[in-house]
């Protein structure tokens, strides 16, 4: 959602893991120089070591360093939960790192604390596909989940569709190995009618199983459901193919390399450890456009029914 063109654009301040990534910390500052020098109401919250931060704070027009802070962590680790805390604290609207999953998960949830019923949070991905968009989850945060999890990763891409894309009454399908009914492993077999039965938010409703290929054209479903696994080898498949081949349509952008870490109690979201420079801005730039639309707190007021205690119900791991 943009701003009418006489407005200004709302502040973002994104906490950047500037340890995160294969190429850390110099794809990290070049991602971060880009998103901000493209965003003249975007503030950052640089999280590393003090050389690397110092380093990027003299790249910057003297009249642009009031939109720089800095906070010394010399190891990724720290610096994951250290911009976790920045949320918790109000010190940054969103969190960003393309450090590793699996500690991005666990501070986010340490930290930030989970949705009430969500046990499993979902990296939450949006894929060109031959009509429009779809969203894709989870993409690697639960690569062994149970059936209650991926029930409730329904209703969190279920909540993305509707208030990030605006899709009314969201068709969401499971992602199996044919749409016959019994497809699948014993995961995949005992879902379908958990999934029927599930009170999914945005007047959503499960439409069935769905094939690889129904991910690229995107006749079928708005949202696909998948465990972490399978959804991590999807994603980086059509990355490639997308990347050597060009989008399914045509004009569409290719795969982002940027997915939201959603069920968790704020803004975090998580770029491809491999990602270049403009992968980095670009979710940067994610991270800044759902903190403007209050994206996440909208997506729990869908997903949690009873509004008001979602704040005091968020459950922290220990």
């Amino acid at each position: 959602m943009s701003p009418a063109p006489d407005q200004e654009p709302v502040t973002a301040r994104i906490a950047v893991d500037l340890l995160g990534g294969d190429q850390a910390p110099a794809v990290v500052v070049d991602g971060a120089l880009r998103a901000f020098q493209a965003d003249p109401a975007l503030h950052l919250l640089l999280v590393g070591p003090v050389d690397v931060a110092d380093a990027m704070v003299a790249a910057i027009d003297p009249a642009q360093r009031d939109r720089l802070r800095t906070l010394s962590q010399d190891q990724h680790q720290a610096g994951v939960r250290a911009v976790m805390s920045a949320v918790a604290h109000g010190h940054a609207d969103a969190a960003f790192s393309a450090g590793n999953t699996a500690d991005i998960v666990l501070s986010a949830a340490r930290v930030l604390g989970r949705w009430p019923g969500v046990r499993r949070p979902a990296l939450t991905a949006v894929l060109p596909t031959a009509t429009g968009r779809l969203v894709l989850l989870d993409v690697g945060s639960a690569v062994d989940p149970d059936e209650e999890s991926l029930v409730m990763h329904a209703r969190l891409g279920a909540a993305y569709a509707r208030v990030v894309h605006g899709v009314e009454r969201p068709r969401v399908g499971l992602l199996t190995i044919g749409t016959e009914p019994g497809k699948g492993d014993r995961l995949r077999r005992s879902l379908p009618p958990l999934l029927a039965e599930a009170e999914l938010p945005a007047g959503a409703r499960y439409v069935g199983l769905v094939e690889g290929g129904d991910v690229v054209t995107g006749d079928a479903v708005d949202v696909v459901v998948a465990d972490g696994f399978t959804g991590n080898v999807l994603l980086k498949g059509l990355e490639a193919a997308y990347a050597k081949l060009g989008s399914p349509g045509g004009e569409a952008p290719g795969v982002p390399r940027a997915a939201l870490l959603l069920g968790v109690g704020g803004t975090v979201v998580v770029c491809h450890g491999a990602g270049s420079g403009t992968d980095l801005a670009g979710g940067i730039a994610l991270a800044a456009g759902l903190h403007r639309r209050a994206a996440v707190a909208t997506m729990a007021d869908h997903v949690v029914k009873d509004k008001h205690s979602q704040h005091n119900e968020v459950s922290h791991d220990g």
